[in-house]
């Protein structure tokens, strides 16, 4: 049965939402697909409904091509498998914790590893019921800090994902690479262009990662590329170091020295002073030659700030969100902290950090190099460095002394360090770490993210099964993601004009959209007549049959609403001839009315 307008539960709307940041979001709520129910939360309207099931099916479609099994799990949890695998902490704030009348603790579940697990655990035993690849499509929760731009980072979300069971390593590989071709080819289906990237697997845990980018202006994440074909998020990107020297070569430097420098507590301003009071031969000081150490906090569960220092050339800036994908570890702690620079009242706690002069004495590298006027004043806090600073690079980094820097201070020489992280932002130009090229950056929106997880969470919650030798081995598991209501926002992204939505067929609300453009009962009925006989060849159709709406709101919505194809019954009806209309192009020509079904059927399904 034709959706006619006149009953369909729809109200578009002429002016966008305020909140809106993104096309996506504008275009979704003023043509009635969503509407914003809370911050980051949006109720689906019928024609929304439509493309999410359509989305959906796609990837059904795909993951039931490769061997996948769907279930479905419940998003209220219990706490203790996540407190077992240890992510009843490690999410933060991100998780939605709450109790029942007994006082139980429980989550929204934010993904579902945990319950994935127990739940072949429960029911297998052995490597003849393996490999395993299960999944779901299911409403998702996190409280995201931000929530912004409508579909593409809520609180409420649904996601596919799935997990791969298997004995061994090599189980594993197939799996990750069955769940990759088929990622891609769900991506085609959906007219989305993606980027495979290098990714890092944050508090999933894991090996090998990646993340399916959609290059966009508006998404939140940097990618890069090179000419030869690395790619990675830059989260991921490692740097390419400088050679160490050997302890030999780093004796043979001169001897570090301390100097006078004057209101010099930014690197452009230490930079003119030891241009102008410390001249050196040959090159003149810039900011490369500068050990910039910063102090960054780490906000920990209930708020704790756990300060660290790092040091990184004066010419580059620290990444917080790369930093957050190492410092965790280093730092001994469980998953990714949220990292801050560090305040005024955080420095008050530490004296012998001198605000613009600070070094790695008074970070704890060195214990009191009277070279670097340290002595007792070491802070005691961990310091790591960028690696760009390798053993046997010469910097002019701050002597822990109100205006004084020590020049020609040798890294491993004259200072040690607690670890090295990657630290710093990636720049266009800089090398790719497998000797492609140079680096060039780009925007995008991930799509989806698969990850070999290994052993983590089959080791935690003992999942192991008879192998054919009749011993007990953990099984091996991989976890894979797709953002559906996101995939939905994204197309429509990509998808649209200053007009409004055009969804590629694939997606579409409806295959067709009849528009009423006449007065009176005979334009309604032919419309309905095209309807039932378009229908009956399985198509979709969407009729505005609405009465007392000039012709002019009609097409205007038409174009909002973005149906691929639409038929208009206007004034030519009265002569047997319809409009046909594409959407994409604008393109119209006139049709007979006795032949309007065959002429929309091989636009609609032009291989038929």
């Amino acid at each position: 049965m034709a959706l006619r307008m006149s009953t369909l539960f729809l109200r578009t709307l002429r002016d966008d939402p305020a909140d809106a940041e993104v096309a996506s979001h504008r275009l979704l709520v003023r043509a009635g697909y969503i509407r914003r129910a809370a911050p980051g939360i949006y109720t689906w309207l019928p024609l929304g409904l439509k493309v999410l099931a359509k989305v959906e099916a796609v990837v059904r479609e795909e993951m039931d091509a490769i061997g996948g099994q769907e279930v479905h799990f419940p998003a209220l949890l219990p706490r203790e498998p996540y407190e077992a695998t240890g992510r009843w902490d490690e999410y933060g704030d991100g998780l939605f914790r709450l109790q029942d009348r007994k006082a139980n603790d429980y989550l929204l579940a934010p993904t579902h590893e945990e319950m994935f697990t127990l739940l072949v655990k429960d029911l297998y035993s052995s490597y003849k019921d393996l490999p395993a690849y299960l999944y779901q499509i299911q409403t998702k929760y996190r409280d995201e800090a931000r929530p912004r731009a409508g579909l593409l980072r809520g609180r409420e979300f649904v996601m596919k994902d799935s997990y791969s069971f298997t004995v061994d390593d090599a189980g594993l590989e197939e799996a990750y690479d069955a769940h990759r071709a088929a990622y891609l080819r769900i991506f085609e289906r959906l007219g989305l262009e993606v980027v495979p990237v290098r990714a890092t697997s944050g508090a999933m845990g894991g090996s090998r990662s990646e993340e399916f980018l959609h290059p966009t202006e508006v998404g939140e994440d940097t990618f890069v590329e090179s000419d030869g074909g690395y790619r990675a998020n830059v989260e991921a990107v490692t740097t390419v170091a400088p050679e160490p020297l050997s302890e030999e070569a780093m004796a043979a430097l001169p001897a570090a020295e301390v100097k006078d420098t004057p209101a010099s507590t930014t690197i452009a301003a230490l930079v003119d002073v030891a241009n102008g009071l410390n001249p050196r031969e040959g090159a003149p000081w810039t900011a490369a030659d500068t050990l910039k150490c910063v102090v960054v906090a780490a906000v920990v569960e209930g708020g704790e700030r756990r300060l660290f220092v790092v040091a990184v050339p004066g010419d580059r800036e620290v990444d917080l969100k790369r930093l957050e994908a190492t410092a965790g570890p280093a730092l001994g702690l469980v998953g990714e902290p949220t990292l801050e620079a560090a305040t005024a009242e955080d420095l008050a706690k530490h004296p012998a950090l001198v605000k613009g002069y600070i070094g790695p004495g008074a970070a704890g590298a060195v214990e009191g190099t009277p070279v670097l006027g340290a002595e007792g004043s070491v802070s005691g806090l961990p310091f790591f460095v960028d690696p760009r600073i390798a053993p046997g690079t010469v910097w002019v980094t701050g002597a822990n002394a109100d205006q004084q820097h020590v020049f020609g201070l040798v890294a491993g020489r004259d200072f040690h360090w607690d670890g090295v992280l990657e630290a710093t932002a990636v720049r266009e130009g800089d090398p790719a770490p497998d000797g492609s090229g140079p680096l060039h950056t780009r925007r995008g929106m991930e799509m989806g993210h698969i990850f070999q997880l290994g052993r983590k969470y089959a080791e935690a919650l003992d999942l192991k099964v008879l192998d054919v030798n009749g011993k007990q081995v953990v099984v091996t598991m991989g976890s894979y993601g797709i953002g559906v209501t996101r995939a939905v926002a994204a197309i429509a992204e990509r998808y649209h004009d200053e007009k409004g939505l055009v969804w590629p067929r694939a997606v579409a609300p409806a295959d067709v959209h009849v528009v009423v453009a006449t007065k009176g009962e005979d334009g309604v009925d032919a419309a309905l007549a095209l309807a039932a006989e378009l229908e009956a060849e399985g198509l979709t159709v969407l009729v505005d049959d609405r009465p007392k709406v000039s012709p002019g709101v009609k097409f205007k919505d038409a174009e909002l609403l973005g149906v691929p194809t639409a038929v208009v019954v206007g004034r030519g009806l009265a002569d047997g001839e319809l409009e046909l209309k594409d959407r994409a192009t604008g393109q119209a020509r006139a049709i007979r009315v006795d032949s309007a079904a065959a002429e929309v059927l091989a636009v609609v399904r032009p291989q038929d």
